[in-house]
């Protein structure tokens, strides 16, 4: 721009002058267009979840083929997210594969307008690395821990990218909350502790903070979207000095809104907590029964069901449902927990039925 300006204060040069002038001008725009960008990229990881995204790919091709060859998840680790089976997630990575080897999509690094096209995308395949480290349990909680630091890694670079958008805002808070709280979630045997029971004073306050203080950004923005509902969810049980000071009415509501932005089994199958919270287990339960054809197979529904039926008394149906969720464990620490509760019923059980000692 000031070659530009005093080039009008100045005589006209030649034609051929003019024409390197010109060259030059151009290579030394490109040249710092070139690094702002490389600036915003910052990292190769992040460059490749993009590149994965193509447009061309449906969208659940897009997540499964950048979660196995860029996250490096296994296939049984991306079908247990996505709530299918191995072999069905196979066949998509597995088309993924064909459709770039035939060689019709350009994949290559996206410009800026194709990033923000891809962005939502790419804040799932975040999401989901992040929650399989977050699901570990038992002795694969320490290896598995570093995916949380990895996905909220790339969330922060997301940021740096795209630093007004909300939803990046509220995803990398969502993450931040969710992740406070891993020094307390096990036990020193690597054993699940509820949120109910865990010991509040091994949060990690400074990433709660950074947490909170980030969803109060993205608020301000009056963009709202399903992360910032999430974020707002785990908020709120930040917030809460001891278990019962939860406000469960108003996280009732938070999923209510959630059900209406993505509707899903499993955010219906969440809420149902907090409704058992507010309106006690029995409505609980009439929520999540329409709920069982599409969660048969998943280890949280059976779950939630013994549970429920365990707080109502329902020793046999709890015992059914129990049964059930060990079979769909997704690892020793879910296993030992469903294990425990059915341990209790027993327990509950035999007391019930000893024999009364006399005087």
């Amino acid at each position: 721009d000031a070659a530009r300006r005093r080039g009008r204060q100045t005589a006209l040069p030649s034609d051929e002058v003019l024409t390197d002038l010109q060259a030059g001008l151009d290579d030394a725009e490109a040249a710092a267009a070139e690094r702002i960008d490389g600036a915003d990229w910052r990292d190769d990881i992040l460059r490749l979840l993009f590149v994965c995204c193509h447009p061309d790919l449906p969208a659940t091709q897009q997540i499964a083929l950048a979660l196995r060859i860029v996250s490096g998840l296994s296939v049984r680790q991306i079908a247990r997210a996505f709530l299918v089976g191995e072999a069905a997630m196979e066949q998509r990575i597995t088309r993924a594969k064909a459709r770039i080897a035939k060689g019709d999509t350009p994949f290559e690094a996206p410009g800026l307008t194709e990033r923000a096209e891809r962005l939502l995308v790419v804040m799932a395949m975040v999401y989901l690395v992040f929650n399989e480290g977050y699901s570990a349990g038992g002795a694969e909680a320490d290896a598995r821990r570093p995916l949380c630091d990895e996905a909220i890694r790339l969330s922060r670079l997301l940021l740096a990218l795209f630093p007004d958008e909300a939803e990046v805002m509220g995803l990398t808070a969502l993450m931040l909350l969710q992740h406070a709280r891993s020094p307390a979630r096990l036990d020193a045997d690597g054993l699940v502790v509820l949120l109910e029971n865990q010991d509040r004073s091994r949060w990690n306050r400074p990433m709660i903070d950074e947490g909170l203080a980030l969803l109060d950004q993205a608020m301000l923005r009056r963009d709202p979207g399903p992360y910032q509902a999430q974020a707002a969810i785990a908020a709120l049980h930040a917030r809460a000095e001891r278990p019962e000071d939860t406000d469960w009415a108003q996280i009732d509501l938070l999923y209510a809104v959630l059900e209406r932005m993505t509707p899903s089994p499993v955010v219906t199958l969440n809420r149902a907590v907090a409704v058992s919270k507010v309106a006690g287990p029995e409505a609980a339960l009439a929520m999540i029964a329409p709920l069982e054809e599409r969660l048969s197979g998943y280890f949280h529904f059976h779950g939630l069901r013994g549970a429920l039926n365990q707080q109502l008394g329902r020793d046999d149906d709890a015992r059914e449902a129990f049964g059930r969720a060990i079979a769909l464990a997704g690892g020793a620490a879910e296993a030992v927990y469903i294990r425990q509760q059915l341990d209790l019923l027993q327990a509950g059980a035999e007391k019930n039925h000893a024999p009364v000692s006399g005087g």
